[in-house]
């Protein structure tokens, strides 16, 4: 028989499971943990070095960062942010610093830190923690109000049950059958898979560009009269940032951003789109033709492959003048008009087709889960049942890479377990 019984040996659930026991230490609480480790989401996030949050300290700001749960966040941030989690791990020893991206880090560079931290102050507190305790059941008992929770082990009986499972498929089943609206689950973070001459043999190219995605053609069309101008498709998504060229395709933060941001328009078409990558954000390809008629004058007896006078990676430079057909040896003085506008194009509107995803390294979010709706946001606590709570993904709440999902997972686990406390005050 426990007090408060916590599904999930994640981030949010030892979040929650500390403040609780911090609050009231008379309760009897226990992790409920699937695998044989807990933590394991912490252990390989940022590299193994964790990325406990970001250094974004206004809510109205912080909320930008998440493509499901903007809305409801806000008021939760309000309540406890960045800042705050901060103030915890500086409490117990633990220092962060923030990078120049605002992703903030312990200062030791070692996921095993906050680890430690939580180990160390679950012990301290009297939290049980029971390891290869997969859950195959859940019932409500209406007569008590109260919960009993069947493992591959043992049952278990309790009080307030939360729920910190993250993206679960079976607790989420369990969970519709109890009443409560699952939105479908779709892959969140991915890098796009694009099989292209134009980035081939330079993976860890690095550089800003703009990248927008492109809407798929709803219609065929017929019509065979060439148009005096090109129509002009708008984007169903843009961002701008770091984007980095890899053996497979793309990465780094504008991919990641729109993979979020676009999780469930992407999954719909299944993962193939075209998307339209501006190597010069800054400037758009008018600008660059007459920036190119410049060279032309000025280096005209130099070969253009060699000169590199704009600021893209050498490499990718070489790359996008021999997409236009321009050889190793024809000079600035020789280029042709339509080369001249070809070179523009790739430079600010260069198209390429994405054929499927790959998991962003270890680090897949999802977004799906739980209805917000079904959600009071002041407690964390479940519309449809009394003594339920959730805390992290299992909710319909994700963002986009950087810290953001942590700290999520910090905000749900202490309101969680403030809303949890007050109830058994008022009993």
């Amino acid at each position: 028989m426990f007090d408060v019984l916590i599904i999930g040996g994640g981030a949010s659930g030892f979040y929650a499971a500390i403040h609780i026991a911090e609050s009231n230490p008379n309760l009897k609480i226990g992790i409920l943990e699937k695998g044989k480790d807990v933590l394991a989401k912490v252990r390989i996030s940022g590299g193994g070095r964790c990325n406990v949050t970001h250094a974004e300290f206004d809510p109205k700001e912080l909320v930008k960062n998440y493509p499901r749960g903007e809305k409801e966040l806000l008021g939760p941030f309000h309540k406890y942010c960045s800042g705050d989690t901060v103030g915890f791990f500086q409490e117990r020893g633990v220092n962060l610093k923030i990078e120049e991206d605002g992703r903030m880090f312990p200062e030791s560079n070692t996921s095993q830190t906050i680890i430690d931290c939580f180990l160390e102050e679950s012990a301290k507190l009297g939290i049980k923690v029971l390891k290869h305790s997969a859950v195959t059941n859940i019932e409500f008992i209406k007569e008590s109000l109260s919960w009993n929770i069947t493992t591959i082990k043992n049952e278990y009986h309790c009080t307030k049950l939360l729920i910190a499972s993250g993206s679960s498929p079976k607790i989420w089943s369990i969970l519709k059958n109890l009443g409560h609206t699952i939105v479908s689950p779709v892959p969140s973070l991915f890098t796009f898979n694009i099989k292209d001459q134009r980035i081939t043999g330079i993976p860890g190219v690095s550089t800003i560009a703009r990248v927008k995605i492109l809407p798929k053609k709803r219609y065929q069309s017929n019509i065979t009269v060439e148009l005096k101008s090109k129509p002009i498709a708008e984007p169903l998504l843009e961002t701008e940032g770091p984007l980095l060229i890899t053996h497979w395709g793309m990465s780094g933060p504008a991919i990641l951003k729109l993979s979020a941001w676009g999780a469930n328009m992407l999954h719909d078409v299944k993962y193939k789109f075209d998307i339209l990558v501006n190597w010069l954000p800054e400037f758009h390809e008018g600008a660059v033709i007459d920036y190119l008629l410049e060279i032309k004058e000025v280096e005209a007896k130099k070969t253009v492959l060699r000169t590199k006078t704009i600021e893209v990676p050498k490499r990718l430079w070489i790359n996008l003048v021999k997409a236009c057909g321009i050889s190793d040896q024809i000079k600035w003085a020789d280029i042709t008009k339509i080369q001249l506008q070809g070179l523009a194009e790739q430079l600010t509107n260069c198209k390429f087709t994405v054929d499927g995803k790959s998991t962003f390294k270890d680090e897949f979010v999802t977004a799906g889960g739980v209805d917000l709706k079904e959600v009071n946001f002041k407690t964390y606590g479940s519309k449809k049942l009394p003594n339920l709570f959730f805390a992290g993904e299992v909710l319909n709440i994700d963002a986009i890479t950087g810290g953001f999902n942590f700290q999520n997972a910090w905000t749900s686990g202490y309101l969680a377990a403030q809303g949890i406390v007050s109830e058994f005050k008022e009993d």
